[in-house]
């Protein structure tokens, strides 16, 4: 069932990029690939069992033993709503973008090989084939960003994003091969790997491995200077993709390969852990304030977003790592409507300038529809209750408190920096008056304004039903964090 998701897509790229075709039917194919993926996601959804916290769906073929290497998949609380998530975000991606497209064959079917390589890791039950999927996207976001960017720098920011993302493969493969070869695993089966019994330094050196690797493609501070440029160079829906999708490849890794395979050692790594996310929130929020281009304030608001999946990560509670689920699904969300809206204003205004857009709320000659829906995705970014945002945060900061009062405290005050910087957004471009030498913004046709609605839907859905949020976790991820707090115990105990 789940080989589905990843083969269909990677099917239809094949189809799409060798078989002569017109851009619109090369459009209308991938479009029907990514409404199939989401009717199948939904069925697996219908079909998985919230009680049960280990994996579901498992799949398992022989592959190449003599390095350990099986096509192993599952899913499991983790990793079905990010699932969801690709799929649906996937599909916003390929109807938002331009029918006048330039190679679009090559254009579609990059956009399906992302989504079956980034699924593919959050289904992989083998650390190699799991680097596999990893490194399938490596490329094609390469070519979208370097070939359908935006401006004279795209070919630097594709080439940043290639060796920044290069790098953190190389680093965890290297973290992967060092975890087998200590431990004396003849698999790299996920649940062949103990590494409870190596001596408490090579733990330590090996998740730092991890966490470096994982931590760029997130990415946390220092490690985030690839994300401004590659964000703002990339179109719109590659934008969507990168932020909404691939990044939670990142933080995925994080609780599945760190706080999973290394349950003895993260109570040491923690603290820090809980501070560089911290750090993270206030740099993305405090630069955000500070940049002209709604564009790249929206990247730079990112980075403060992914900082408190990391708080909560660190926290390794039972709510803040739902809540770390729940903030990656709504952070997903909220980054792609944002994106989208700001390339449709691009597309009907020619810019992105905060100090030439204004009055985009005029009822006549703005964008109102537009302007409404950017908005509601502010103050979905802000944490408004009503909002998918808001919940997610919620449990993020009320799980963590407990365990690291200072940096929750710290990101609390950044929700607040989160409000002014979109009001600042807001103020600048929505509200005001235009300026007389424009005359009539182009209309706004509703083919533009569905991708828009949807995810407004899934926002407010899942702000007042919070539940069909959280519900499809709350099991994986209280039995992830029952082992750190049993290994926690078993070291106090040792001390005293």
């Amino acid at each position: 069932m789940l080989s589905a998701l990843i083969w269909i897509p990677v099917v239809g790229a094949a189809c799409i990029g060798f078989i002569p075709m017109k851009g619109d039917r090369a459009r209308s194919l991938a479009l029907a690939i990514a409404t199939g993926i989401i009717i199948w996601t939904l069925v697996l959804l219908s079909q998985f069992d919230i009680s049960l916290a280990g994996m579901q769906f498992s799949e398992l073929l022989p592959w190449i033993d003599t390095l350990g290497l099986s096509y192993s998949l599952g899913a499991d609380g983790l990793s079905i709503p990010l699932v969801a998530l690709a799929g649906v975000l996937t599909w916003i991606a390929i109807y938002s973008s331009s029918e006048n497209i330039t190679r679009p064959r090559l254009y579609y079917a990059l956009l399906l090989l992302i989504y079956a390589g980034v699924v593919g890791g959050f289904l992989a039950q083998n650390l190699l084939l799991f680097v596999l999927f990893y490194e399938v996207e490596l490329i094609p976001f390469y070519l979208l960003i370097a070939i359908w960017g935006g401006t004279a720098k795209r070919g630097y920011a594709a080439m940043k994003f290639l060796i920044y993302t290069a790098v953190s493969g190389i680093l965890i493969l290297a973290g992967f091969l060092g975890i087998t070869w200590l431990t004396g695993s003849s698999s790299f089966d996920y649940n062949a790997i103990a590494t409870q019994g190596l001596p408490l330094q090579a733990q330590l050196i090996l998740l730092t491995i991890l966490l470096v690797g994982f931590g760029i493609k997130i990415p946390l501070v220092p490690l985030h200077t690839w994300l401004p440029d590659a964000y703002t160079e990339a179109s719109p829906p590659v934008a969507i993709m990168l932020g909404g999708i691939l990044a939670k490849l990142g933080t995925y890794g994080i609780i599945r390969f760190g706080l999973g395979l290394f349950p003895e050692t993260w109570a040491i790594v923690a603290p820090g852990l809980a501070i560089i996310g911290a750090i993270s929130a206030v740099y993305g929020a405090v630069t955000a304030i500070a940049q002209k281009d709604i564009k790249r304030m929206v990247a730079y608001s990112s980075i403060g977003h992914m900082g408190y999946v990391m708080l909560a990560a660190a926290a390794a509670t039972e709510l803040s790592t739902v809540g770390a689920v729940a903030q990656m699904v709504a952070h997903g969300l909220i980054l792609a409507i944002l994106f989208n809206l700001i390339g449709v204003i691009e597309t009907k205004v020619g810019t992105r300038e905060l100090d030439v857009l204004n009055g985009l709320m005029s009822p006549i000659r703005g964008l109102p529809y537009i302007s409404a829906l950017l908005v509601m995705g502010g103050m979905a970014s802000a944490g408004i209750p009503g909002m998918t945002g808001f919940i997610a945060e919620f449990l993020v900061l009320q799980g963590s408190y407990a365990r690291f009062p200072l940096p929750t405290l710290v990101c609390v005050i950044c929700t607040g920096l989160t409000a002014v910087y979109f009001v600042i957004l807001l103020n600048r471009t929505c509200f005001g008056k235009l300026d007389n030498k424009t005359a009539y913004y182009p209309v706004v046709t509703w083919s533009e304004k569905i991708p828009a609605l949807v995810l407004t839907v899934l926002i407010l859905f899942l702000g007042i039903q919070p539940t069909w949020l959280v519900r499809w976790s709350e099991t994986t991820t209280t039995a992830m964090v029952a082992s750190v707090r049993v290994n926690t115990t078993q070291q106090i105990a040792i001390k005293n």
